[in-house]
């Protein structure tokens, strides 16, 4: 098994001190670097595609060929409706 080496570049940016500090804190209660967690939050925002499974739900919804109606009005009514549909 091959792992693939990510090619990564030291870079500086100024940030507001109230932000860094919400940014320190954030990453430690994931108990990540503050690196790795502002990294995979720019990832995160960059690469926000759907996959082809959500495409072909997006399609299917907009096309009008859905398997029917989700009623939102309460939880309970949700669960039944999505049942309904499966």
């Amino acid at each position: 098994m091959s792992k693939e080496t990510i090619e990564r570049k030291q870079t500086g940016f100024r940030l507001r001190t109230d932000l860094l500090e919400k940014l320190k804190k954030e990453a430690a209660k994931e108990n990540r670097s503050i690196n790795n967690y502002v990294e995979t939050l720019l990832l995160d925002a960059v690469y926000r595609e759907p996959n082809e499974d959500t495409l072909e739900a997006i399609q299917e919804v907009v096309s009008g060929k859905s398997g029917g109606t989700l009623d939102v009005s309460d939880f309970d009514s949700f669960k039944k409706s999505v049942n309904e549909i499966e």
